[in-house]
């Protein structure tokens, strides 16, 4: 892609985000019309909004650029740095180091004026090109002859003689204008204005003015007018460096006073080019900044602020030549002659030490000479205008896919693929620095298409967990709570085959529905049993049962499965129950309203059956199989006959020890052979509202239990006494006819 379609595209993207603020956004809705704005927002969910808003949001962090941001992105280049350093070449590039043992051998810092004439001299007669010193003399030499005169109380001999010297600043002067030589000045900020330093050197501008992209300083910090006037060249020694401390950059330009200044860097090319203009050039888009800066023969691209990327090497030993050897004539010509030569300090007590990407310290002039082998190699590690924009579309771009890919696909496989996205981001980053030597920020788009992964990932989270709750709600609709709860728990148990348990069961039967259908209009018939059913099997999901069937009217309600429950018999017994109060109160209330509901007619049975997945691989049906079904069954189709309404087995009963029954009789099932023993719970109650016990009709029973003739006497007074107790009519009937004993034998079901 062409890179100045790639910074339109960036600076669009920029000046719609600059420009289409909150309040101008709702100005835009405003000012449509209803149908409008549904065309311009179709309808969406704010889960399909959140790409959109994640996406904004990294943009906006990306323009704001934070300094953590900022910290994070240097941290990777200087990594890209110290996995792939720039292999060195030699350059005419050489550093004449003031070390440790330069001023063990010739004495402490400041030399005298005319020790450092001496090692110009020296360096000039190897056949230096330029000599670049990053050294300032803002003070007159100390150790000067007039210094001393002025200083010391001397014989008059010792003083004339003293006074006909040549001064020390003097002597380095006459030194500098002898050519080729570049002094170093510190620029500084400060509330008041000083001198502005001496320019040998004329700027030239192509395009707007670069002063606002350069970096501004109130003054400087020169040294004396006399050196600085006989030198052929003077430029800033400062550095830009990071939060960090990190020397990463080389300015070519500052602004002092709204002038432009060159760098001690590239005061060094212009000498040793012999020119003497610099020519700056900006680039096309008003506020992009600069694009270069020519020095003499050689074209510098530059960062929009007038800097240039250092490329560090591994630290190389040839680059630097000690001072000492210079002086003692040791130093080999062939690393002079012809070479730029930075005369700096590398000894810790001098203060000019730096930290480097590399992850070590250097002396400050190195960064210079690196610099300077980078221009003169065209060497150069760039973060070119069009690299923001790249970033900017990785973000819009890959947000927005990604976002949407995470909205529509299984959490692994949106995983996956974010995963693949960063991964080659860091490799595009990595790839374009060693193989083009340009610096992409791989982070900031790495966080912001991380941030729209882990925030659509949660919205379609939590959208998967509203839908999962909505289809188990659904879904115990159609089957009971605690089977679904049963089977998210268990999902092992979606198969076929049961397992033998022991539970109990509740059949129920509306009485003569059917023929109430006959009478009613159907919609108004479904609508009263509705209302019945769900009434009824809420009863059984309050007490922990689960919903076995329903077939018409009926319902079939199974405890102990599939969660087992200590308790079932009690659970069914007290379900029965509670039925059986709706069922009156509801039968009533629709009395009220001219609909002749019948009465529910209840079973209770417990026992031992198998319990699972009954049908085949298509589908399968969750229920109980075994004799206690039946039973249950049978026992609610027994009321009829015994003109009762809720029929309890002994079997249910002897997990009940506080169910307040009468015996109703020892029935013989139809089918069956052998007998069992129900009974009918007592609703007469006491005082304190719990169930009174019918002694006088257990009385009676006893005795139709032992076939004893006063059995039919005591129904006989219990009839007449109760005339609307049916189970008592039964036996006085049965009595009466001749029979005997408890025990009935059912030819029904």
């Amino acid at each position: 892609m062409d890179c100045q379609i790639i910074v339109k595209i960036y600076r669009h993207i920029v000046r719609m985000m600059r420009q289409l603020t909150y309040p101008a956004a709702c100005r835009i809705i405003l000012a449509k019309p209803d149908g409008e704005i549904m065309r311009f927002f179709p309808k969406l969910s704010p889960g399909l909004l959140a790409p959109f808003l994640a996406v904004f949001l990294g943009l906006a962090v990306f323009l704001a650029e934070p300094l953590p941001l900022q910290v994070l992105r240097n941290a990777v280049f200087d990594q890209y740095q110290r996995w792939h350093p720039r292999p060195y070449q030699a350059a005419p590039v050489r550093i004449i180091d003031i070390d440790e043992e330069s001023l063990q051998r010739l004495g402490q810092w400041p030399w005298p004026r005319t020790r450092m004439a001496r090692l110009i001299e020296k360096l000039r007669d190897a056949g230096a090109d330029v000599v670049a010193l990053d050294i300032m003399f803002a003070e007159p030499d100390r150790t000067s002859p007039e210094r001393i005169t002025g200083d010391w109380e001397l014989p008059r001999d010792i003083r004339r003689r003293l006074e006909s010297m040549p001064g020390h600043d003097e002597i380095l002067a006459e030194t500098l204008a002898e050519g080729q030589v570049v002094l170093g000045f510190a620029a500084e900020q400060g509330p008041e204005k000083s001198r502005l330093p001496e320019r040998p050197f004329r700027f030239v501008f192509s395009g707007e003015s670069p002063l606002p992209y350069l970096y501004s300083f109130s003054g400087a910090v020169t040294s004396i007018p006399l050196l600085e006037k006989a030198a052929a060249g003077n430029g800033a020694m400062n550095f830009i460096p990071d939060s960090d401390g990190v020397v990463r950059r080389v300015p070519l330009a500052i602004n002092i006073q709204e002038q432009a200044i060159a760098s001690l860097a590239a005061e060094s090319l212009r000498v040793a080019e012999r020119a003497s203009n610099y020519l700056v050039k900006t680039l096309p888009e008003k506020g992009a900044g600069i694009q270069e800066i020519r020095i003499g023969s050689i074209t510098v691209p530059t960062t929009p602020r007038g800097e240039i990327w250092v490329h560090y090497t591994k630290p190389v030993p040839d680059r630097l030549i000690p001072a000492w050897k210079v002086l003692a004539g040791e130093a080999p010509r062939e690393k002079l002659d012809g070479h730029i030569l930075l005369v700096g300090a590398s000894a810790q007590g001098l203060m000019d030490i730096r930290f480097n990407p590399m992850g070590t310290v250097m002396p400050g002039v190195e960064a210079h000479a690196q610099a300077l082998e980078q221009i003169l190699t065209q060497t150069y590690i760039a973060r070119p205008s069009w690299a923001s924009a790249i970033e900017v579309l990785v973000i819009l771009i890959g947000g927005l896919a990604l976002g949407m890919i995470a909205l529509a696909t299984p959490a692994l496989v949106s995983a996956g693929i974010t995963l693949a996205v960063l991964l080659a981001a860091g490799w595009g980053a990595w790839i374009a620095f060693v193989q083009h030597h340009v610096l992409l920020d791989p982070v900031t788009p790495g966080l912001a298409l991380l941030a729209t992964f882990i925030l659509c990932s949660i919205i379609h989270h939590r959208t998967s967990e509203q839908r999962h709750r909505w289809v188990r709600e659904a879904f115990s609709r159609y089957i009971s709570p605690n089977r679904v709860d049963y089977l998210v728990r268990n999902p092992d148990q979606l198969e076929l085959g049961g397992r033998r348990q022991e539970c109990s069961f509740v059949f129920t039967d509306l009485a003569g529905f059917t023929g109430l259908m006959e009478k009613m209009d159907p919609a108004d018939a479904v609508s009263v049993l509705n209302v019945y059913l769900d009434a009824m099997v809420t009863i059984a999901f309050r007490r922990g049962g689960t919903l076995d069937r329903i077939v018409g009217d009926s319902v079939a309600i199974m405890f102990s499965a599939p969660v087992v429950q200590p308790d079932h018999r009690a659970r069914a017994l007290s379900c029965a129950l509670e039925m059986h109060a709706f069922a009156f109160r509801y039968a009533a209330d629709c009395l009220a309203k001219g609909i002749e509901l019948g009465q529910t007619r209840i079973g209770v049975h417990s026992g031992e059956v198998i319990v699972g997945n009954f049908g085949g691989k298509t589908l399968f049906d969750y229920r109980a199989l075994g004799d206690a079904v039946n039973t249950a069954s049978r026992l609610e189709g027994a009321n009829k006959y015994l003109g009762t309404l809720i029929c309890v087995s002994k079997e249910t009963l002897s997990g009940c020890p506080d169910a307040v029954v009468r015996p109703a009789a020892t029935l013989v099932l139809k089918g069956k052979t052998q007998p069992i023993n129900v009974y009918e719970p007592v609703e007469a109650p006491e005082a304190n509202g719990r169930p009174k016990r019918d002694t006088e009709y257990e009385k009676a029973f006893e005795l139709l239990k032992r076939r004893d003739p006063l059995a039919l006497d005591a129904f006989e007074r219990l009839a007449a006494e109760r005339p609307a107790d049916t189970l008592v009519r039964l036996h006085r009937d049965r009595l009466r006819r001749g029979e005997k004993g408890d025990t009935i034998v059912l030819e029904e079901k």
